[in-house]
């Protein structure tokens, strides 16, 4: 049965349509594809020129194909006119010339070429051309040069994203005409000079990010005009005075930035009108007076963050438990920690170092903040002991710094085998007992800082499992013994810094360590700073001494290398495996009781930039491979038993005669004093030990040369003999003899006298 003749003729229509609409809407204009495939062949792919993604879209662009199905290409349904051009992380490298065929497609209504390498490339005035661009994208794709005015051709533009490209520059008079902007982003550029009120023109805006630039002058008030925005972002910038008080009109404001600038005075109370507010960084500025008590009422407040500022007062009691983030550090505080923040079950990061007038205790109800991720109280003056909890309480806790209290009491005994703890700082407190062993639970751990407490008890080898732990710091307690050596296969092998100075260590240096330092034989090629690696925004610190001087790194670099093990009781001599550790920095040995020659293998720490050997028992002379150290910035070879002349060279002319004081033996312009005959020969001390003769005397210098001096001399003894005995006025010949003869026994009684004291201490 067929159909009926009118219902074939209408099928047959549509079929004829639906094929026609099919096919104008798979094929693009000629010319688009054309202009498109120049624009290919103008740029390379190169697997560097894009640094978040890697998409090499352009790479399915062939000839004969239709350009509308592309990588990257959106087209007109209808006129096959290219109407979107997507290509971030395309890998592009080359230059954009203002006569490219990317702009012959007039149809453009959005064009993103965000994260590729444009190489230096000035953004063409023929950008103006897109006259239907509604989105416009050069994100983090290596533009310069001045942003052309034409840009303010491109009325319907509604986002624009000049953002990190370094080396643009920007006329902001310019955008106050782009009143459809929703989004505008040009932030991580060297944008500078004021902001022009103009830009309280932009009322459609929802964002505005301003950040990492340079514009100065004061926050324009104009832009409480912007009462759609959502998002202000001015951090980093060099804007000054008070934050206007136009502000407070931006009642749908979730995030405010206004970090790292120079602003001034008092945080207003118009402010108060934010609350849909969830974000407020205002760190890094010169705020002062209290901090407004309406803060801690928002109702959305999810994260507050004012550290570094001048403000004062106590903290106030928190009225919602909405907050996750609060970081109050660096300011000046006084008073307890009000027990409402620890009512915020929600709370990842409690940061309140460094107000120095925090006081009280520690209450027991931190055990609450069981989301914990960094929990930072440190350099206040905090007392009482610390809560028991604290090593359990959370399986997040990646932070935990209390350090520089007056914390008493002990280390709290159990660490929970499911903990997470990266950091662990209890420097500088008042903490008693021994180190408890529950530590090793905490696999995780790259940072343990015990230093400067009263901590009795005998090093620590069940550390030694450990195996990422990078800093150890257990300086200036109460610890004793002898710190034998590794006890485990790759002990400490990752460690960086370690300091165990100013304890009562005793016997030999523990050289079985010293093989087994992997990181201080090799250093990190790549500057970072340490930190948490769950936690980009924690960096850890650490106290020490650095070169001589007492100092608190509140960011350390990774390429850190430091060995301390000064005043202790060790014995012995150092072991020429020490110069294994080719990466260390700084090597601290002073205020020991070491004896024997200083080995010439430390030349081979190359990168050397402090040496302490000061205050022990050396002898011998100073090797000459020191002097190959040209990175050494401090050396204290002061009170030994040295001799013999101080090497020369660049590095050694620099350092005067306290690096040497305390030696009598030593010669040389460092000290003043002259270098005679067989003194002004520099031999390295290992060169006194093979028992060769050729050795012994040097080349050049045999016995035939011994027999001649003798001869001289028993002619010389004759004579002088014959003329003091002659003249019957010897007294003068057995003063000189006698005084040498005192002034050895001086030297002798000294350094015996100094040694008998170890040895009486150590029975």
């Amino acid at each position: 049965m067929g159909f009926p003749p009118i219902s074939s003729l209408s099928f047959i229509l549509f079929l004829f349509h639906f094929h026609s609409t099919i096919s104008s809407s798979h094929f693009c204009a000629p010319d688009q594809s054309l202009s498109l495939l120049q624009f290919k062949e103008s740029f390379s792919i190169n697997s560097s020129a894009s640094g978040r993604c890697h998409h090499p879209k352009t790479e399915s662009w062939k000839e004969g194909t239709d350009c509308c199905s592309w990588d990257g290409i959106t087209c007109d349904m209808k006129t096959g006119h290219v109407t979107g051009l997507d290509l971030a992380c395309s890998m592009l490298y080359g230059t954009l010339h203002s006569n490219s065929t990317l702009f012959s497609l007039h149809h453009l209504q959005k064009l993103d070429l965000s994260d590729n390498h444009f190489n230096f490339s000035h953004i063409s005035s023929r950008f103006g051309h897109f006259s239907n661009l509604t989105l416009l994208n050069l994100n983090f794709s290596v533009f310069a040069g001045q942003v052309p005015s034409e840009i303010t051709h491109l009325s319907k533009l509604v986002s624009l994203d000049l953002s990190e490209n370094d080396f643009m520059s920007l006329e902001p008079s310019l955008l106050g005409n782009l009143t459809q902007l929703t989004f505008l982003d040009l932030s991580s550029n060297n944008f500078n000079g004021q902001i022009l009120s103009s830009l309280g023109n932009l009322t459609q805006l929802t964002s505005l990010d301003l950040s990492r630039n340079n514009f100065s002058g004061q926050i324009p008030s104009s832009l409480g005009n912007l009462v759609q925005l959502r998002y202000l972002d001015l951090f980093s910038n060099k804007f000054m005075g008070q934050v206007p008080n136009s502000l407070g009109s931006l009642i749908n404001l979730s995030d405010l930035d206004l970090s790292n600038n120079q602003l001034v005075g008092p945080i207003h109370s118009q402010l108060n009108t934010l609350s849909n507010l969830k974000y407020l960084f205002l760190y890094g500025n010169l705020f002062n007076g209290t901090i407004p008590s309406f803060l801690f009422a928002l109702p959305s407040l999810q994260s507050l963050d004012l550290h570094n500022n001048n403000f004062i007062g106590n903290i106030s009691e928190l009225q919602h438990d909405s907050l996750r983030f609060l970081d109050l550090s660096n300011n000046h505080l006084r008073g307890p920690i009000p027990s409402s923040i620890f009512e915020q079950e929600n709370l990842t990061a409690l940061i309140l170092a460094s107000n120095s007038k925090l006081t009280g205790e520690i209450s027991f109800s931190i055990c609450k903040l069981r989301s914990l991720v960094v929990l930072d109280l440190s350099n206040n003056s905090l007392s009482g002991s610390i809560p028991l909890c604290l090593g359990n309480f959370s399986s997040m806790l990646l932070v935990l710094h209390l350090g520089m209290n007056n914390l008493q009491g002990t280390i709290p005994l159990t660490f929970s085998k499911d903990n997470s703890l990266e950091y662990l700082n209890l420097n500088g407190n008042e903490l008693e007992g021994k180190i408890p062993p529950s530590i090793i639970n905490c696999t995780m751990l790259e940072v343990l800082d015990l230093g400067n407490n009263k901590i009795e008890d005998a090093f620590p080898y069940f550390l030694e499992t450990l195996s990422k732990l990078q800093i150890f710091v257990l300086k200036s307690n109460k610890l004793q013994g002898f710190v034998k050596g590794p006890t485990a296969y790759n002990s400490f092998s990752k460690l960086q810094i370690l300091d165990i100075s100013d304890n009562n260590f005793s016997g030999p240096l523990p050289t079985g360590y010293f093989n087994s330092l992997e990181a201080m034989m090799a250093s990190d090629q790549i500057m970072i700073y340490m930190g948490t690696k769950n936690y980009s925004s924690y960096v850890y610190s650490i106290e020490m001494i650095w070169k001589g001087v007492e100092i608190e790194f509140t960011k350390i670099q990774s390429t850190i290398r430091v060995l301390d093990l000064s005043n202790n009781n060790f014995t012995g001599e150092i072991s020429k495996v020490i110069g294994k550790l080719k990466a260390l920095q700084q090597l601290n040995l002073s205020h020991n009781y070491l004896t024997g020659h200083i080995q010439s293998s430390l030349g081979n720490l190359t990168n050397l930039e402090s040496l302490d050997l000061s205050s022990n028992l050396l002898t011998g002379r100073i090797p000459t491979q020191l002097e190959g150290l040209t990175f050494l910035a401090i050396l204290n070879l002061s009170h030994n038993q040295l001799e013999g002349p101080i090497p020369s060279g660049e590095q050694f002319n620099t350092f005067d005669a306290s690096s040497f004081e305390g030696n009598l033996g030593l010669c040389g312009s460092q000290v003043l004093k002259k270098c005679y005959g067989d003194e002004a020969r520099s031999l390295p001390p290992s060169s006194f030990d093979e028992g060769d003769d050729s050795t012994l005397f040097g080349e050049g210098f045999g016995w035939k040369a011994v027999t001649v001096g003798y001869g001289c001399g028993f002619v010389f003894g004759v004579a002088t003999g014959y003329v003091v005995f002659r003249t019957k006025k010897p007294s003068w010949f057995l003063r000189m003899v006698e005084d040498k003869w005192n002034l050895q026994s001086r030297k002798t009684k000294k350094n015996v006298g100094r040694y008998g004291a170890y040895l009486e201490e150590t029975k």
